[in-house]
């Protein structure tokens, strides 16, 4: 399953995938608003483009922070329920349909900063699209603009290339929801990760199920891409540095 309908069919899932999707969006925002103001000044004189925002985890935490975010994402489903979740808090969010290698498709540009959060880059499928979106990104930012990016730790991944992650257990009103990968590798690089969310309903439970390909990107691949797309300087925070639960990768252009 490509990337598009896999997160078509999560869009109206994806909160389930934290205890409290609410409280991990402030958290990260919190996190994430600490190193843009760092990078990139004031939060009210901050654009952002999120080119892979999703149903709003990052984008939405960020905007109500005072930036100035829009955002775009490979799946209509997703971006549509970003636009209804930007209403009903009364948030300003301009959202639209764009994979992430097309950037030049969206008619806004000279962004301060544009971030692709949760692991966006892996599902593309060579070094070669990782080179084209990191150049796509470059083109969208002004002089000294930013890319902020996060993926898993596939540095380590590569080499235990574990089969499942987690179960995480959690209780909603009583009733009980679980959430679990399971890993099918490909071979050394690529994998199938199969999602599942399972819900009690009184005596049943239900189970929701999607799936699509990553290809774990190293840090040393990353940061190449980065520079052959133009960027001029690259550097790796590790969570125990800035707080985030993923690599975050910070380049200038």
């Amino acid at each position: 399953m490509n990337p598009k309908q896999c997160y078509d069919d999560l869009a109206a899932h994806y909160h389930l995938l934290f205890e409290n999707w609410e409280a991990s969006m402030t958290r990260q925002a919190a996190v994430l608003a600490a190193i843009l103001e760092r990078e990139c000044g004031r939060p009210d004189e901050t654009r952002i483009l999120d080119c892979a925002c999703g149903i709003g985890t990052q984008a939405l935490g960020l905007a109500r922070l005072g930036f100035r975010v829009s955002g775009c994402d490979v799946s209509p489903r997703a971006v549509e329920r970003a636009r209804v979740e930007a209403s009903q808090r009364g948030v300003e969010l301009q959202v639209s349909v764009a994979n992430m290698l097309h950037l030049d498709c969206l008619k806004d540009s000279e962004f301060d900063a544009v971030i692709c959060m949760d692991n966006a880059l892996p599902h593309l499928e060579n070094a070669e699209e990782l080179v084209q979106a990191a150049a796509q990104v470059r083109a969208k930012l002004r002089s000294k603009g930013l890319l902020m990016a996060s993926i898993r730790d596939y540095d380590h991944l590569v080499k235990e290339r574990p089969v499942v992650q987690g179960p995480s257990f959690y209780a909603d009103q009583g009733k009980r929801r679980i959430v679990f990968q399971v890993w099918d590798w490909l071979d050394d690089r690529r994998y199938i990760f199969h999602l599942f969310i399972m819900q009690e309903h009184g005596k049943q439970w239900e189970t929701f199920h999607t799936a699509a390909t990553y290809r774990a990107v190293l840090r040393d691949e990353l940061t190449k891409a980065v520079y052959q797309a133009g960027f001029a300087k690259a550097q790796w925070l590790l969570p125990t540095e800035s707080g985030f639960y993923q690599p975050i990768i910070l380049a200038t252009v």
